[in-house]
């Protein structure tokens, strides 16, 4: 059985200048799945979803979601389509609360303009006792610690009501029990029927939570397959992973 496709790029391309940060990146994301998506610092990760959630225009090729040309589409317009994305450095509204910030993307996200003020709170309070900050929600953003500054970013996507979530890096610069707290609550996410993609650095968050893993380096796709293929590719190692790395992840691995 062919599996859907819910969102694709063609030939995705993006240049600063004579520089492409992005070139002609062809992915499919399936319905469903949690996606990683890899690569060294620089490699594109970032700009890639950029371009596919407007925040940056795009130079050439095309995006679907869903079978539809979003092409060039601006932010606002992607996220009431259906598409919401964290962000790598963390950008809450500091000066309101827990409770005020997350209503802010139950109010302009796919479902926002359904939704009276009473409905749209209801809707933040149930998103914040999904992602555990219930005993926060009236709390400000600035009294934050990083931990809940990176749930927080979640439950403002969360909030937008998306079929399709990026989610930049939530788990770098967490500690162990931190990420497997995140690689749960990620793992959580996606059962909600919410398709996922991760990028991450974080090689135990990739293993545990992603069925394929797609890499980037030198804004081009590098491999594309199972985690445990990825891993073993030598040009992923080569590029990105190296093999003292991979030597010692795998052993962790067969200790743990």
């Amino acid at each position: 059985m062919e599996r859907e496709v819910i969102l694709e790029t063609q030939n995705a391309t993006k240049h600063f200048g004579g520089l492409a940060a992005v070139e002609k990146v062809n992915m499919k994301i399936y319905k469903g799945e949690i996606l990683g998506l890899i690569g060294p610092n620089g490699a594109g990760k970032t700009t890639f979803v950029n371009i596919i959630t407007g925040m940056l225009p795009i130079t050439a090729g095309k995006v679907y979601f869903k079978g539809q040309d979003i092409t060039g589409w601006p932010a606002y317009k992607v996220g009431r389509l259906g598409i919401a994305r964290t962000f790598q450095i963390v950008k809450p509204f500091r000066g309101m609360t827990v409770r005020e910030n997350v209503a802010v993307g139950a109010m302009f996200g796919h479902g926002g303009h359904k939704r009276s003020p009473r409905e749209a709170l209801e809707h933040v309070d149930e998103i914040i006792e999904f992602v555990g900050m219930a005993h926060l929600r009236d709390k400000h953003a600035d009294q934050l610690t990083l931990p809940y500054l990176k749930r927080l970013e979640l439950a403002k996507a969360l909030a937008m009501d998306p079929e399709l979530l990026f989610l930049d890096e939530v788990m770098a610069g967490l500690n162990t029990k931190e990420i497997e707290s995140a690689m749960e609550l990620v793992r959580r996410i996606n059962e909600r029927g919410i398709t996922i993609l991760v990028i991450e650095h974080v090689m135990k968050a990739i293993v545990g939570v992603t069925q394929r893993v797609f890499v980037l380096n030198f804004g081009q796709e590098l491999a594309q397959g199972t985690p445990h293929e990825v891993l073993n590719n030598p040009e992923v190692i080569q590029a990105y992973l190296g093999e003292k790395f991979v030597e010692r992840f795998f052993r962790q691995q067969k200790a743990a």
